[in-house]
């Protein structure tokens, strides 16, 4: 089992920032990538970011430049810092965590509501 617990959600307005973080524990020999994904209101969860334990990182192209993942290995903790934020990016964000050997099986955390004023 892993176990995932986020922070850093909260209420931000139009063009702020937030950071969230993800600390991981357990049985993390077993992963080989982190993440982040959200899910608005009325709408399916989707893929935010992810990075490799190796620092190869891959966005949903709606983040790729206004969002950043990282990771800190030594910490076993991944972050999200998200920038020019918008309406649009306002949802429950869960961080995720999977072995790229096994897509189907992944862990998550308890999520952490982000939203953005107009």
């Amino acid at each position: 089992q892993v176990q995932l617990v986020e922070s850093g959600g909260g209420l931000v307005q139009t063009g702020g920032s937030l950071r969230l973080s993800c600390a991981a524990a357990g049985s993390i020999f077993s992963i080989n990538v982190m993440g982040w994904y959200r899910q608005a209101p009325g709408k399916q969860r989707e893929f935010v970011a992810g990075i490799t334990n190796g620092g190869t990182t891959n966005y949903a192209d709606s983040e790729r430049g206004r969002f950043t993942v990282s990771k800190d290995n030594a910490k076993n903790t991944v972050y999200l810092q998200m920038n020019s934020l918008e309406p649009e990016d306002t949802a429950v964000y869960y961080c995720a965590a999977w072995n790229s050997g096994n897509l189907s099986r992944k862990w998550w955390g308890q999520g952490t509501q982000v939203t953005v004023s107009s």
